[in-house]
């Protein structure tokens, strides 16, 4: 039971045992598995699109990574309203969220879920409700490191 053990009453005791003995199992080893592996292919499809949109089309690898990220969050938007990455979202836990393709998801989720408050007060304002802070720290973080950059070139640092 631990230290603690010592600190807790009989029942309190009791309790914790009782929880343990109930507590499901969580089958960690084969959620990171499933979540390595969708996350992988979402980043194969990711490489799919970049090497369709250099042969195709005029990106070279500088600058294809943009019109990609720009797809995959299209693609995972489109999946979201058909409620199709849900499903992939609760076979793949991590490995369909840590992709840029669950910022996507979280963009069009607040959405959908506030569309009966109006297209403006519903899906207009909480659309960014939570990729809203991701942007805002995006940007600030990108304001801070070209200051930085700045400084040091200035200085002949870099």
């Amino acid at each position: 039971m631990g230290k603690q053990a010592k600190k807790w009453t009989l029942t309190e005791q009791m309790y914790q045992r009782f929880q343990k003995n109930r507590e499901t199992k969580r089958p960690i080893l084969k959620n990171c598995i499933k979540a390595f592996l969708v996350g992988g292919f979402i980043c194969t499809i990711g490489q799919a699109i970049q090497i369709f949109l250099m042969t195709y089309f005029t990106f070279t690898e500088k600058n294809v990574g943009n019109p990609t990220v720009a797809i995959l969050i299209f693609i995972a938007m489109l999946l979201t309203g058909f409620g199709v990455y849900d499903r992939i979202g609760q076979f793949a836990g991590a490995g369909s969220a840590v992709p840029v393709t669950g910022f996507g998801n979280a963009v069009i989720s607040a959405a959908i879920e506030h569309r009966t408050e109006g297209f403006v007060l519903g899906v207009g304002g909480n659309m960014f409700k939570l990729a809203g802070s991701v942007i805002l720290f995006g940007v600030f973080s990108a304001f801070v490191i070209a200051v930085i950059k700045t400084i040091l070139t200035m200085w002949g640092g870099l």
